[in-house]
């Protein structure tokens, strides 16, 4: 990637265990290797400090995801924060996220969360019907979710997102209302919601393909992802990419009937996820730990999946140049061309911000237009993106087929 190492740099930490397995999830997380955690612990905490003797600059964002990371023993969790610290500079304001699960954390756990550092929170509350909860395999109900929130808030957590899924089999408009309604009035300050994608190797997939659950709905996903925007714009959220809504800062307090404490974030100016807008400018990340991916210096690259080997590549592999460790599973240099590309997909997901010509044009030392002339105007006539003198960005109408106006730039 051709952006200074004295940029502002990007951490995501990779802790692969779950207590159980989602009926959705492709995502790099293994159930029943909890024996493996002091291992993998002293795993990453190797890489970490070889990849920190990198000398990059400071880092703005850490995000811990998974996998369950709340399911890490905190003397854990304490080990791997000393090793960063030690490792890279990271600066005063740093974003410091963790992934939970509603039903894996209690006061202590927050507390000691708070205490290492930790400042954004994302649970995965997912939905508040407990049919849908049981089809996700998810373990926790809602009231884990509003006690998660509740103890958080006491735990002095300013900054806490709600993921949610819509577009399920079986699931409703009104039992959609109900999730998103229930959710706002839990006042949290920031939303993550998704389709459900029915992706390759999952029991989901695999249970819609026998025939066991009716195929989702599109048309009614869409419904769904229109009425949830125009909901949570009411309710004092703005949408600032497609399947994110943070709380207005000046909004003022939500108008529900929370029962939860209000807070006043004096030190907080922006509840958008700082670090996930790393990864839509298409800026430079490390990626530590198992399957964890990064993109830095030219190259993207991953670590090998599984956590045992991952274990055994640190223990026994030689160092490997900078941003490499042994755990390195593939490496792929980046292009001049194929940086455009992914800059312009990447972007395409701010729904307030896009993609800036002039930014573009500083980065790349050529106009958008001169590259992209041709896509821009068949998406402008087809009504899915706009343009005016700073950017392009899409409509409304063009989020509801943006992987559609995606293939168009690669």
């Amino acid at each position: 990637m051709t952006i200074s190492r004295t940029q502002n740099t990007s951490l995501y930490i990779s802790i692969p265990f779950c207590q159980h397995l989602c009926s959705y999830c492709d995502l790099n997380a293994y159930a029943g290797l909890n024996h493996l955690m002091p291992a993998y612990t002293a795993a990453l905490v190797k890489e970490i400090r070889q990849v920190g003797q990198g000398a990059i600059d400071d880092v703005h964002t850490l995000y811990f995801g998974g996998g369950t990371p709340s399911i890490l023993p905190l003397e854990s969790l304490a080990e791997i924060f000393a090793a960063l610290r030690d490792s890279f500079s990271l600066t005063g304001d740093c974003e410091i996220s963790l992934e939970a699960n509603p039903d894996s954390v209690d006061a202590a756990c927050l507390n000691g969360l708070r205490t290492l550092g930790v400042n954004r929170l994302s649970f995965g509350a997912q939905s508040a019907q407990a049919n849908e909860l049981a089809l996700f395999g998810r373990t926790h109900t809602f009231e884990h979710v509003a006690e998660a929130m509740r103890l958080a808030r006491q735990a002095d957590f300013e900054n806490i997102s709600l993921d949610l899924i819509y577009g399920a089999p079986g699931q409703t408009m009104a039992s959609w209302r109900d999730t998103l309604q229930k959710s706002i009035a839990l006042n949290p300050d920031h939303f993550s919601i998704y389709a459900l994608s029915l992706d390759f190797g999952t029991p989901l997939r695999a249970w819609v393909q026998r025939g066991l659950l009716s195929e989702p709905d599109s048309d009614l996903a869409a419904d769904m992802y229109e009425w949830a925007d125009e909901e949570l714009e009411r309710a004092g959220f703005e949408q600032y990419e497609i399947s994110s809504w943070a709380k207005a800062v000046n909004s003022g307090q939500l108008s529900v009937n929370s029962g939860l404490p209000t807070v006043h974030c004096s030190l907080i100016t922006d509840y958008k996820c700082r670090h996930n807008l790393q990864y839509w400018r298409n800026l430079p990340y490390l990626g530590l730990g198992a399957g964890a991916h990064g993109c830095f210096d030219g190259y993207r690259y991953s670590n090998v999946a599984s956590p045992t080997a991952y274990v055994r590549r640190m223990e026994e592999g030689a160092p490997k140049p900078f941003p490499f460790s042994p755990s390195l599973a593939e490496s792929i240099p980046i292009d001049a061309r194929t940086e455009m590309d992914e800059t312009m997909l990447t972007g395409l997901r701010l729904t307030q911000d896009g993609v800036g010509w002039e930014t573009f044009q500083q980065r790349f030392g050529m106009k958008i237009e001169d590259v992209y002339a041709k896509e821009i105007g068949e998406m402008k006539e087809r009504g899915l993106v706009e343009a005016d003198t700073d950017r392009v960005k899409l409509t409304k109408g063009g989020r509801l087929v943006a992987n559609w106006v995606f293939e168009k730039f690669v």
